[in-house]
């Protein structure tokens, strides 16, 4: 849907214009496009890291694809999280110690494939079960521990939209740059007939139009989708803890398991029948 809407931002934009009787090629002006595009990559290369850079770009990308956490994938770390506590609880709690020292050959953890696609969270699970199992940690100091990892997580991940959110607060004001150095071609001709004078008003007002709509038609949509995928990868994990948590506390696994399902949103949560069923030998 992130590509249709920027398909729809585009041709809305260009429909109305040739609707209103203008001509979409004097929107074409390939100077404009180099000074702000080209302003807005160098200020983007001044103010960001190289490691910053390569998340941006991977996030808009992952963002222009689109994509979740579907109703499957929970139903997936839900049975994950099920039969690691049965294991605990049938093996003892140092039954788990050989899954989550090395979590991408366990015979538990490779049953779940998209869990183990997704490595901050294997890391975040497997980290906190090696707390657990080292003992001597109370539930609610484990509970600390967890949510200062996710607080590291949410603050290192909204880095990206918060990049992309200030390069767009800039290409207004870069759009002018573009319009005033048009306006500067225009008085060096302002001598010369009615149409060249036009022409390079036309071409100075493209780049206020560029920089305006590049930020609001594109870079800030895209900064806001990437806030959308952070979110719901944090509540991916946040459901880890919960059941984790509650795991800690000695409640049975189903119900630890339960505490998790309550955790996710209403939209992909799988409902209390759907999960029993599935987690006592049903599909």
């Amino acid at each position: 849907m992130s590509f249709v809407g920027i398909l729809v931002v585009v041709g809305a934009v260009l429909g109305g214009f040739v609707m209103a009787g203008g001509n979409p090629m004097l929107l074409w002006q390939p100077a404009e496009f180099v000074v702000i595009l080209g302003a807005a990559a160098g200020s983007l290369l001044v103010s960001t890291p190289i490691s910053l850079l390569k998340k941006i770009f991977s996030s808009s990308l992952q963002a222009m694809k689109g994509g979740g956490i579907s109703k499957a994938q929970y139903f997936e770390l839900l049975s994950l999280l099920y039969e690691l506590f049965q294991t605990a609880k049938k093996d003892g709690i140092l039954g788990l110690e050989a899954h989550v020292e090395e979590p991408f050959s366990s015979a538990i953890f490779t049953k779940y494939p998209s869990f183990l696609k997704n490595h901050e969270a294997v890391n975040f699970l497997a980290d906190t079960l090696k707390v657990i199992i080292a003992g001597g940690v109370p539930p609610f100091e484990l509970e600390a521990l967890m949510d200062t990892d996710l607080d590291t997580h949410h603050e290192e991940g909204n880095k990206v939209p918060n990049v992309l959110t200030k390069i767009g607060d800039a290409m207004p004001g870069l759009g002018i740059v573009a319009a005033v150095l048009g306006i500067v071609i225009t008085m060096q001709a302002i001598d010369g007939p009615p149409e060249e004078i036009g022409h390079h008003v036309a071409a100075a007002l493209v780049g206020t139009f560029l920089g305006v709509l590049g930020a609001y038609g594109f870079i800030q949509p895209i900064a806001g989708i990437i806030e959308s995928m952070l979110a719901n990868e944090g509540r991916y994990i946040a459901v880890i803890k919960a059941g984790v948590i509650a795991f800690a506390k000695d409640v049975p696994p189903l119900i630890a398991v339960e505490f998790a399902r309550r955790s996710i949103y209403s939209e992909v949560r799988p409902s209390f029948k759907e999960l029993e069923t599935a987690l006592r030998g049903g599909k």
